[in-house]
Formats: C-alpha cells, sequence, structure tokens
C-alpha cells in the first residue's frame, strides 16, 4: 500500500531525572534528507541514529528535533575537586615563594578553566541505548502517520483513474460521428479541387482510407486502459512505490495527448481536456508518495 512522505512521530524517555523527547517531522524530497538538531552531549551518537532513520525512513526531507527538560532542582555542576587540589597547591606555593597573603585562594580558583564539570555530559554514553530506541520508535510512529495519509491518498487518486477510465468509454458514442464528419470533410475538399481539375477519385480513396487509419485512435485507448490497470494495480502493492507510478503516470499523459491531438472533435476534445485535469491532480499527488 501506498504511503505519503510526510508524516510526524514522538517518543521520549526518562534518564536520572531529565526527560528527553525525540521527534521527527518529514516531508517531500526526492532523496532522503536528514538533519539531526541535538544537544552536543548526542553527537557522538549521530552516525548510529542515521543508520536507524536510514533504513525506515527510505526517501523524504527529516527534521529530527532532541530536546533534554531539565528539573529545576538538576545539578548541571559539579565542583572538579581533583583540579581543585590541584590548583590550590599550586597557588599556595606561589603564595610562599611571593609572600603575596592580599588574596584568598578560594574566588581565584573558582575562576580558573574546569574546576566545574558539567554532569550532562557524563551522561551521554549511559543513555545511548534509551535515546536509539525512542528515535526509532518516533520514526516508526512517524511511518504508521504516512501509511494513513497514504490510505487517504489511495482513495482520491482510485477514484480520479476511474474518472479516466470512464472518459474512455464516453468518447466512443462519438468516435462514428467524428468519422463520418472526417469523411465528409475531405469529400468536400474532393469536390472542390475535382471542379478545377481531374482526380484519380479511386487514388482519393485509398488516400482517405490512409488518413482515417492514421487519425485512428483506438490503439492510445487500449495503451491507457492497460496503463491504467497498471497503474491501480501498482497502487495495491505492499510496498509504496512512488518513483514507479510516476513513470506509469507520464505514459498515460502521453497517450491522452496522442489521443488529443487525433480527435479533430470538439466533444471529444472536451473529455481529453477533462482526463488532462484529473491526471494532473494525480501526479500531484505522486509528489508526496513514497
Amino acid at each position: 500500500m501506498i504511503k505519503s512522505m510526510t508524516g510526524y512521530g514522538k517518543s521520549s524517555y526518562e534518564f536520572k531525572g531529565k526527560k528527553v523527547s525525540v521527534e521527527i517531522k518529514a516531508l517531500n524530497s526526492k532523496q532522503l534528507d536528514i538533519n539531526i538538531k541535538a544537544p552536543f552531549i548526542y553527537r557522538d551518537a549521530e552516525p548510529e541514529m542515521r543508520n536507524i532513520l536510514v533504513q525506515k525512513l527510505e526517501r523524504g526531507k527529516a527534521d529530527v528535533y532532541i530536546i533534554a527538560h531539565y528539573p529545576d532542582n538538576f545539578a548541571s555542576h559539579t565542583l572538579n575537586k581533583s583540579l581543585y587540589y590541584k590548583y590550590h597547591d599550586e597557588l599556595a606555593d606561589l603564595i610562599k615563594e611571593t609572600q603575596d597573603k592580599t588574596r584568598e585562594l578560594l574566588p581565584v580558583i573558582m575562576q580558573l578553566p574546569d574546576i566545574m564539570k558539567q554532569d550532562r555530559e557524563e551522561n551521554g554514553d549511559a543513555e545511548k541505548d534509551l535515546l536509539l530506541n525512542a528515535l526509532a520508535e518516533a520514526a516508526d510512529k512517524l511511518d504508521a502517520c504516512r501509511a494513513n495519509e497514504g490510505r487517504m491518498l489511495f482513495e482520491d487518486m482510485e477514484k480520479r483513474l476511474a474518472l479516466i477510465e470512464g472518459m474512455i468509454s464516453y468518447i466512443e458514442p462519438f468516435e462514428i460521428q467524428r468519422t463520418e464528419n472526417l469523411k465528409n470533410k475531405l469529400r468536400t475538399s474532393l469536390l472542390t479541387a475535382d471542379a478545377e481539375c481531374k482526380i484519380d477519385k479511386n487514388r482519393f480513396e485509398q488516400e482517405i482510407i490512409y488518413y482515417l487509419e492514421k487519425m485512428d485512435f483506438t490503439e492510445e485507448k487500449i495503451r491507457l486502459k492497460k496503463h491504467c490497470g497498471y497503474f491501480s494495480e501498482t497502487l495495491r502493492d505492499v510496498a509504496s512505490n512512488g518513483k514507479k507510478l510516476s513513470f506509469i503516470a507520464q505514459e498515460m499523459g502521453r497517450e491522452i495527448n496522442t489521443l488529443g491531438a487525433k480527435a479533430n472533435d470538439f466533444e471529444i476534445q472536451k473529455f481529453v481536456v477533462q482526463m488532462k485535469d484529473e491526471l494532473e491532480k494525480v501526479k500531484e499527488q505522486l509528489m508526496n508518495i513514497l
């Protein structure tokens, strides 16, 4: 069954007091385009995240948002004690050497680099499995969303396909009259020309037959019906195949255009215009098919 390329999926998990949400938004794109926006502590997991998304999304522009929500009482920094003692000993030795006792050590040490370390950074590897599982769950939810939209697109395209096939049958009653009109037009031309010069009527009749055969669009109708059937069959495939459907729609368009070029009849042309209109709507929908 077909799937839409647009969709949305969300998942979340909790780890050491913080809550992390994972959201994926997918839009149309010919290729798979992944854009991950995440806190720096999750950057090491990005290659694995991309592998999961490549396996599950196939095509489309996917924006991934990973947001960490910390409680108000979350201790984001702790004192780097080992570095503190190192700074303290070095500064104490310096004070002894210079005999400068005008400054307290604590305020000075607290301004030195890396004296405070971030606990959040230490959680990156420990929570990687939770993150990857949440990402996979969000991707599965997005896929389900795509399938739901795909069902609606399926119904719409089936309806338009039925209209195109119906118009092929609507054309048939006008074909006999169209053929007679072409013959009368050619005979009128013959009488006008015969009044001016002698024309081999047998040869002319052969030319009429040749011309009518050339203007016949029976083959185009047959091929168009077959393309419609193949399109409908592909719509029902287990796998979604938007590219294949687009190729079939192109072939349908060629047959409709040829039919219109050969029609030479106002009533038939009206149905051709309607078929083109319905096919364009189908093509617009195909731009959103996976």
